[in-house]
């Protein structure tokens, strides 16, 4: 690791990222592992440079993002595997926006996969391993006083300013957003800001040119339903992602 980073340093460890702490309080280092998981963890695996796939996807998405206006925790990126982020409250909330169903979704309600939802949903859910994850309604929320209700619709608002500035982008790399998550945080002033990371594992990207359903996919789903290639999957979208950009 280029920052020379211990284990007394460290912060957190999550399922794809560490968390180290900097001489700066307000300054945090994010570490993007090859580890993945799914199903709540009950599945393991590495995926082959995941790690850097994911920190350079991000870097890009968020830079793009920072033009058009969405702030966001990212400082620099200072490795292949390592950015600097600002220290942020994560809002424990984890925001899903779906543009065509897939995953649980259709699962939950039936409603089959690939069918676009006009408009696109937006869905809460609580940031909570041990509690699975579970789909959280205004309610609720208010009810276990997780944010006010002002927030809620910040977040929303948020959240679809991101879905709209990803999907053209998306669109135009060839690959269909088919929906993703996003997580914010508060930092020492109160400003909400994006958190975490968009990329391959956070999000569903379905290569538009390829009509197999199971050969279009170039997220983590591959590794979910074992499609294989997985590596392969990632890479293929840091590489339109950068041939958009250049």
């Amino acid at each position: 690791m280029t920052e020379a980073l211990n284990s007394e340093q460290k912060l957190y460890e999550g399922k794809a990222k560490i968390i180290y702490a900097t001489d700066d309080p307000e300054v945090l280092v994010t570490y993007f592992k090859d580890d993945a998981t799914a199903f709540n963890a009950q599945k393991k695996g590495q995926i082959a440079n995941k790690g850097a796939i994911n920190c350079k996807v991000t870097t890009h998405l968020y830079g793009l993002l920072e033009k058009k206006g969405v702030s966001t925790h990212l400082i620099e990126t200072t490795s292949d595997r390592e950015m600097r982020v600002k220290r942020v409250d994560i809002v424990p909330i984890e925001v899903v926006v779906r543009n065509i169903a897939a995953g649980s979704l259709c699962k939950q309600t039936g409603i089959k996969l690939g069918t676009k939802l006009e408009p696109s949903l937006v869905e809460f859910y609580y940031k909570n391993d041990d509690l699975g994850d579970p789909l959280l309604t205004r309610d609720r929320i208010a009810a276990m006083a997780l944010t006010s209700a002002q927030q809620l619709d910040r977040l929303t608002e948020k959240a679809q300013t991101v879905n709209r500035v990803l999907s053209e982008f998306f669109a135009s790399c060839e690959i269909t957003l088919v929906d993703f998550k996003l997580e914010f945080g508060t930092d020492k002033n109160g400003e909400l800001l994006l958190a975490d990371e968009i990329s391959p594992d956070t999000c569903r990207l379905w290569d538009t040119t390829e009509p197999d359903e199971r050969k279009r996919v170039m997220d983590k789903d591959r590794f979910r339903q074992d499609l294989g290639d997985v590596a392969e999957g990632y890479q293929a979208v840091l590489e339109r992602i950068l041939s958009q950009l250049s």
